[in-house]
């Protein structure tokens, strides 16, 4: 699906959804799943993000805190992009989401839903807000390649 990144109206809504009516938004008490807490001091932001990987690929994705609306909805949309995927389809996708937020060329997609978020770049405050799911991701991710090795 490519979601046109000129329309404002459609983006928010896609946002407000996913932040009203988060997916995933809950935590497992189950020793497969990996755990990482993330939080940012320019921000409410502050969640556990948990996966579970199997056979190299991400089956869950699931979060729980508290967060503003951009995280929130960032999380929630992440969620159901990386189910399913390999641990290097992941990381395409971290890195494809990170160039769009430093303005660079990406593919439009590769990243779905979160195209929405484009224009958070040109509020350098909420770069964060918008990263901290893929950066908490990236960090679960490395974990496990630590494990591997």
């Amino acid at each position: 699906m490519t979601l046109s990144l000129n329309d404002p109206y459609l983006k928010r809504q896609i946002i407000m959804d996913h932040y009203e009516n988060p997916r995933n938004k809950s935590l497992v008490d189950d020793p497969r799943y990996l755990q990482v807490n993330m939080n940012s001091e320019s921000c409410i932001d502050d969640f556990n993000i948990q996966i579970l990987v199997q056979d190299q690929k991400i089956m869950d994705f699931r979060f729980d805190g508290v967060g503003c609306t951009i995280s929130t909805a960032s999380l929630s949309i992440l969620s159901e992009l990386v189910k399913g995927k390999s641990i290097d389809e992941a990381y395409a996708l971290i890195e494809n989401y990170e160039k769009m937020l430093q303005e660079t060329s990406f593919d439009e997609d590769l990243l779905q839903e979160a195209v929405v978020f484009k224009d958070v770049s040109k509020q350098a405050n909420r770069i964060k807000c918008a990263m901290i799911g893929y950066q908490g991701l990236k960090e679960l991710l490395q974990q496990l390649r630590g494990e591997n090795k």
